[in-house]
């Protein structure tokens, strides 16, 4: 089968003809249409996170696929052949870009059948990673009011929708360019960061949620309110911050989920809820997928197709 793979550490991705995946008990057979790319894919491919995750190289890249079950493992229950799936892949198992990929039950869920399979692969890692930070870590309800940096990414342009229906009050920062994106999607005020800084324009929040990390991270201190939240995908506060400022902090990176993945799968369905793609290329393109989706011009996420129909 085809498939992008990584040969070395700081290498680009390259096609190559290898061997179909063995199919765990515990897993099915997944013919992928789609997969996506996320941050996370360059991080390995830079050799960031080589002790953590010891893929053994050469490694097939990323982690997000959508595709039809073509078989399914002895011990598996709850698929069945020619089902429309999608998953974030879970550890050591990852490495969706690939006409063929074995997932684990526990990480899929049915894709909803009102978008492709290029806008449902970008979803999972996504959609978990803005869902557990809101809802698991963030304890966001009703009436609440969130900061939401980065609203025009894949994660953001999630994460406003979830909060949205949620009942939560949105504020959001993104580029100018991408003021209606945002205000679409729900936010409730849109913040230029490149004109205006938003511990300025904000009334305090009782949740932050950052992607953003550095500066950003520190100065979203200056908008919650005491007894409030930061939730954080870019790593950990300045040291003592949360503390004098009554703050709780999480640093939080994301699990596979089917159960959280069936949820947001159903506020698609139903049309409350709808991701943002920005583009789709041929696997024979993957170089220049990568390339794009590290330009930050992407609004919304980039997906890679593994077939033609």
């Amino acid at each position: 089968m085809k498939a992008a793979i990584l040969t070395a550490y700081g290498n680009e991705p390259e096609v190559a003809e290898i061997d179909r995946p063995f199919l765990p008990d515990d897993s099915v057979m997944v013919k992928v249409h789609a997969a996506a790319i996320n941050p996370i894919d360059w991080i390995i491919m830079a050799g960031h996170l080589a002790e953590m995750l010891p893929y053994q190289l050469p490694w097939i890249v990323g982690y997000d696929a959508s595709g039809v079950v073509v078989e399914v493992g002895a011990d598996t229950v709850g698929f069945s052949i020619g089902d429309e799936v999608f998953a974030r892949a879970d550890g050591m198992q990852a490495g969706t870009m690939a006409e063929f990929s074995a997932i684990k039950a526990s990480d899929l869920a049915l894709k909803p059948g009102n978008i492709s399979h290029a806008e449902a692969a970008g979803v999972p890692l996504a959609g978990l990673t803005a869902w557990q930070s809101l809802f698991d870590k963030g304890d966001l309800r009703a009436g609440q009011r969130v900061v939401i940096h980065a609203g025009s990414g894949g994660v953001g342009s999630l994460a406003i929708q979830f909060a949205k229906h949620a009942g939560a009050w949105v504020a959001t920062t993104a580029s100018a360019r991408n003021k209606d994106l945002v205000e679409g999607l729900g936010a409730d005020q849109f913040i230029d960061y490149s004109s205006e800084r938003f511990e300025d324009v904000l009334e305090p929040c009782d949740l932050v949620f950052d992607m953003l990390g550095g500066d950003t991270l520190a100065r979203s201190f200056d908008v919650v309110k005491p007894g409030g939240t930061i939730v954080s995908i870019k790593g950990d506060a300045p040291d003592g911050l949360a503390a004098a400022r009554n703050v709780a902090f999480h640093s939080h990176f994301m699990q596979p989920s089917s159960e959280q993945l069936t949820e947001i799968a159903a506020l698609i369905g139903e049309g409350t809820v709808r991701p943002l793609l920005d583009s789709t290329f041929a696997l024979e393109d993957v170089a220049a997928a990568y390339d794009h989706a590290r330009s930050g011009r992407a609004t919304g996420k980039v997906a890679v197709s593994l077939t033609e129909s």
